[in-house]
């Protein structure tokens, strides 16, 4: 890829650099900015509309302000490719999101400007407010405090929570919202309208910044100009911004909305704010996907995409097959179960097109809910449903879920409300990387009393517990990975799939494999490879977690010398931990090993490298199938 055409950004190394530049070198800095991540991205794949966006902005903000010293967070990190090329990382961006590359995400270890690790949404004003506060404690009151948030991030109630304690403080900070009236999916809620209606009229914005600036300048004429201008201000506050009050209420300065593509007014006023003690918050509009117009008309299918394959000569015009991802045969056949039971109900906190649920969106708008980066009032709100008799489909990532822990607890799991969690991404990510695995819900999940924990082996049977969690009258969690699936053709006539039943796959001597979830189809591909030499062991699916199916088990382990677990998640309370158990309860004398992940975080690479530096891709598990069992006698 060639970079010759940037001048200006080939020199920046770190915002020291930035900061020589004129006004005029930085709007031209912008273009060849964001020229560089179009190129970059559309080459390598990774977040591409979010960081677009945001480019004057980036600019403008390490241009003003000193970092790492003054501290900056980006929430929720999607958007923060052009702050790692302006601080040191354009040689290596094009490694953003490979195995041993640089993370797609803000991360503390990776870089000093870094100031926080930003993977989950909803978190910077809590982080900033912390450090802010700790910079008072050390005396370093001259020191900045910046979060930027988008508007879909502080749907989140964490945001909130935050927003309403850093109002009572002194601590000198500013919140940066980014408005593009979308996160990944377009914006919901009453949050939206209401920011829709602060930016309604720019002629009385820009009197009310006036006002502000002025009072500024009033306050730093003496104490008692100081009281005057308080007082002064809180009559405005009162009666003339009635309609635009919600920031001013919880007691932070509110300027703006500005046009946040616009460096020369960017920088005036965030210079201006630097100057200004204490919370407060800049309304910033930009377009997500800025400068690139796919990615500006398709906002949504340009939050990420995906490495551009080379095309093959001749091939141009060959459809490749692929097979159906998991969460469209989520997706689809719950419109299917809509259409024979009235008392479905999907959910989703701000992910209808990442989870497929835009399809019972579109055949029903009355019966699914997008309740915004919400995921504890996701589940809550699925608890009250289901105690006025309807089904809720919570569908939800399993990255997501962990946030929600004391909702499953407290509202569904004590309560025995018989919620269907879907929990889609469950497993190996790939390059969103440590942040967003799928590791720890079975063993998060199986600690907690009344539900039960299902993960299908394909498509087909992820279909049949779709249809059969409608009849269960407790919670029941449904994983399944990210990507497709392992069939042609997958839409058959519903059959009902018992509780806490497995099944056997193959039938051999000496070793039992016992699998839970789609990594039972890498031992499916082991065991015809091993047959061929002569190494005929058992497999057997496991489908539950919990409950788990002691009466196949107490049969299988009877019969067999040593039991190798495999599962695409945390060994440590996982699947593997559940049979341990159940052999320690019941008295057995059979030896377990467990195939899983260790006790650490994976970083981002392809799910195939993941796979494989955990032990669980076709040849490592083959392999450790054929040491074991050769060792048995």
């Amino acid at each position: 890829m060639s970079q010759s055409g940037n001048n200006i950004l080939n020199q920046i190394n770190s915002p020291d650099d930035l900061k020589k530049l004129s006004q005029k070198e930085l709007s031209i800095l912008a273009d060849e900015l964001r020229q560089f991540i179009i190129e970059t991205v559309t080459t390598t794949g990774g977040h591409l509309a979010a960081s677009l966006g945001v480019v004057e902005l980036t600019i403008a903000l390490h241009y003003i302000f000193n970092t790492p010293d003054d501290s900056l967070i980006w929430d929720v990190g999607h958007q923060a490719y052009g702050h790692k090329i302006l601080t040191g990382r354009r040689d290596q961006f094009l490694t953003n999101r490979k195995k041993d590359g640089i993370s797609g995400f803000p991360k503390m270890s990776e870089s000093k400007y870094d100031s926080f690790g930003t993977g989950h949404a909803s978190t910077s004003i809590s982080a900033i407010l912390g450090m802010a506060e700790a910079s008072q404690l050390e005396g370093c009151v001259e020191r900045n405090h910046i979060a930027v948030i988008g508007d879909g991030a502080l749907t989140g109630g964490m945001a909130f929570e935050a927003l309403n304690n850093a109002g009572v403080s002194d601590a000198n900070l500013l919140v940066v919202l980014n408005d593009n009236r979308i996160s990944i999916d377009a914006g919901v809620g009453a949050l939206k309208e209401y920011l829709m209606r602060a930016t309604a009229s720019p002629s009385f914005n820009r009197i009310r910044i006036r006002l502000w600036q002025f009072l500024g300048r009033i306050s730093k004429l003496g104490p008692d100009a100081q009281a005057t201008a308080a007082k002064l201000e809180h009559r405005i506050k009162t009666h003339l911004f009635k309609e635009s009050n919600l920031f001013e209420s919880l007691r932070f300065r509110y300027f703006g909305p500005i046009d946040g593509h616009d460096i020369p007014k960017l920088t005036k006023i965030l210079s201006d704010l630097k100057k200004i003690e204490g919370p407060k918050l800049l309304h910033v509009m930009t377009v997500k996907g800025k400068g690139y117009e796919p990615a500006e008309k398709y906002q949504t299918k340009y939050h990420s995409v995906s490495a551009h394959e080379p095309k093959i000569p001749g091939l141009e015009n060959v459809v490749q097959k692929q097979s159906t991802k998991y969460q469209d045969v989520f997706g689809i056949t719950l419109v299917e179960l809509a259409k024979e039971n009235e008392k479905i109900i999907g959910i989703t906190p701000a992910m209808p097109t990442g989870s497929s649920l835009h399809y019972l969106m579109d055949a029903f708008p009355d019966r699914a809910f997008d309740v915004g980066i919400a995921e504890q009032h996701a589940v809550t709100f699925a608890a009250g449903m289901a105690t006025k008799g309807f089904k809720p489909y919570c569908v939800i990532y399993s990255t997501f879920l962990q946030r929600a822990y004391d909702q499953l607890i407290h509202d569904v799991c004590l309560q025995n409300l018989p919620v269907v969690f879907c929990i889609d991404r469950a497993g190996l990510v790939g390059e969103d990387g440590a942040t967003h695995q799928g590791a720890f819900d079975i063993a998060f999940l199986k600690a907690i009393p009344n539900i039960a924990i299902a993960s299908p082996l394909n498509e087909v049977e992820l279909r049949h517990l779709l249809y059969s969690a409608q009849f269960y009258n407790s919670p029941i969690a449904i994983r399944y990975p990210r990507g497709g699936g392992v069939l042609d053709h997958w839409q058959e006539e519903f059959k009902m799939m018992e509780i806490g039943k497995g099944q056997v796959i193959s039938e051999g001597e000496k070793l039992l494999v016992l699998t839970f979830g789609p990594i039972g189809n890498h031992v499916i591909e082991a065991s015809k490879s091993l047959n061929k030499e002569g190494i005929v062991f058992t497999h057997a699916d496991m489908r539950f977690a919990k409950p788990l199916d002691e009466q196949l088990l107490l049969k299988l382990c009877s019969k067999h010398q040593k039991i190798i677990c495999v599962e695409e998640g945390i060994t440590s309370g996982g699947f593997g931990s559940a049979i341990l158990e159940f052999i320690e309860d019941h008295e057995l004398h059979i030896s377990v090993k467990r195939l899983g992940f260790s006790d650490e975080f994976i970083e981002h690479a392809s799910v195939e490298e993941q796979q494989e530096m955990c032990g669980l891709s076709p040849e490592k598990i083959t392999e450790t199938i054929r040491l074991v069992y050769n060792s048995l006698s």
